[in-house]
């Protein structure tokens, strides 16, 4: 393993969720890293008290992360007065500004990568058009092509399509999309991941992955064409499987990764099998980004009572990407 420990940045998320409360508790977990949580130094002071934990902050210094009760922070101050479990939209630009100032800070190469605490869309709509963390990213970065893949120590799922009504699933997935995705995935499990020619297991759009046109022709007229294409140009890639049968023992034992042609296809599966430990990245950037595989969990914000394994994990994660980055 090499001995280069990267510096990771943490954006701290949506204020009045756990994000906070992951960043009380990353105090006392220890990393070989740098880390630095971006937020308002005087909030986490009040979480981490509201959680009965006393934690000692270094403002805008760099320390190995020792798991010691301290935090290295970088303070952007929030627009309002922060209220644990209580949603307030004045705060929106304060969210962005967090996100804004860890994402420059990747692109000019101050962090080796990005680890994000969960966001509220909804929320933040309210002020400006938001559809997520990984569109929002792609979009600041000026990425074409990001693809979300969930990960976890047993399986990786990525989808073409992600935050979209599942009414516009059929006519957003077209032959240029799935041949995007599919190379970026490709690409980035052999670069990131140091995957040596990746095997990807596709899924079908359709019940029985069409049943030979019968129940669609979505597979017939581009999942299929696409796949034979890349499959020409030696990529190893299946496909398209019934998506039913797709997450079964026999194929996870071979797939390095699994494509899902909508959010709900591959995640509901996912989720059920790693919910907990499993971690968002996003594929296709020119910089690392982790992110935890759930949401603000508004209601259990300063309870006490939260399971931040899957932030672990993300920043596991983004520490063990950077490395093999560096090597």
């Amino acid at each position: 393993m090499t001995s280069f420990k990267p510096h990771i940045v943490i954006s701290s998320g949506e204020p009045s969720g756990i994000g906070l409360d992951l960043c009380v508790l990353l105090s006392t977990k220890k990393f070989p890293a740098f880390i630095t949580v971006v937020g308002d130094k005087n909030a986490l002071a009040d979480r981490a008290a509201q959680l009965n934990k006393s934690i000692t902050f270094y403002e805008n210094t760099s320390i190995e992360h020792k798991g010691d009760h301290s935090l290295s922070i970088h303070h952007i101050p929030a627009c309002e007065n922060i209220q644990t479990g209580l949603l307030n939209p004045k705060n929106n630009q304060y969210v962005i500004d967090v996100l804004n100032f860890a994402l420059d800070g990747c692109l000019n190469k101050s962090f080796d990568a990005l680890v994000t605490a969960p966001i509220h869309k909804s929320i933040i709509n309210e002020s400006q058009p938001f559809t997520g963390h990984t569109e929002y990213i792609a979009h600041y970065t000026d990425t074409k092509n990001e693809v979300m893949m969930l990960t976890s120590k047993t399986m990786k799922v990525a989808l073409v399509t992600t935050h979209v009504p599942l009414s516009q699933v059929s006519r957003l997935i077209t032959s240029e999309k799935l041949e995007q995705t599919l190379r970026t995935i490709h690409r980035d499990l052999i670069h990131r991941f140091k995957i040596n020619s990746p095997k990807i297991f596709v899924a079908g759009l359709n019940p029985h992955a069409g049943e030979n046109g019968i129940l669609g022709l979505e597979e017939i007229n581009i999942l299929t064409p696409v796949i034979n294409k890349l499959k020409l140009e030696g990529m190893l890639i299946e496909g398209p499987l019934p998506a039913d049968t797709l997450f079964t023992e026999k194929y996870i034992q071979k797939a390095d990764c699994f494509l899902a042609m909508y959010h709900d296809q591959g995640l509901a599966v996912f989720k059920h099998a790693n919910f907990g430990l499993g971690v968002n990245v996003t594929l296709g950037l020119p910089i690392i980004r982790t992110s935890v595989d759930h949401g603000t969990a508004i209601d259990l914000a300063g309870v006490g009572n939260i399971d931040p394994n899957s932030f672990y994990s993300a920043i596991d994660l983004a520490i063990d990407l950077a490395q093999k980055s560096h090597v």
